[in-house]
């Protein structure tokens, strides 16, 4: 996964305890490991099977992710946000790559 740059939507301000959506996406084929090549040779798999927010260092939502999930995967959750700080998410892949983002979110006001 090295070099993926998920795509994720999150608003950078919020009042305190605001319930906000979070939309992610990254690209990856999530090779189920079903397929066979050209020459009939199975294609190992090879998928994200997990992912991982938290916020100021508290996971708010994780999700193991299975083979029938499809390519470029989207994950939408909320979170209620009481004080500002840093959302920070994992996808990690079954070659045990993590691709990590962060982003802070301030209170208005």
């Amino acid at each position: 996964m090295a070099g993926k740059k998920p795509r994720v939507k999150i608003p950078k301000s919020v009042s305190a305890g605001d319930v906000i959506t979070i939309k992610t996406l990254i690209s990856h084929k999530m090779e189920s490991g079903q397929r066979k090549d050209k020459e009939g040779n199975p294609i190992p798999r090879d998928i994200i099977n997990h992912f991982e927010a938290a916020y100021n260092g508290k996971v708010v939502f994780s999700v193991d992710i299975d083979p029938a999930v499809s390519a470029n995967p989207y994950l939408e959750f909320t979170s209620r946000i009481n004080e500002a700080g840093t959302f920070t998410m994992k996808w990690t892949d079954d070659a045990g790559e993590v691709t990590e983002y962060s982003q802070d979110v301030a209170l208005k006001g």
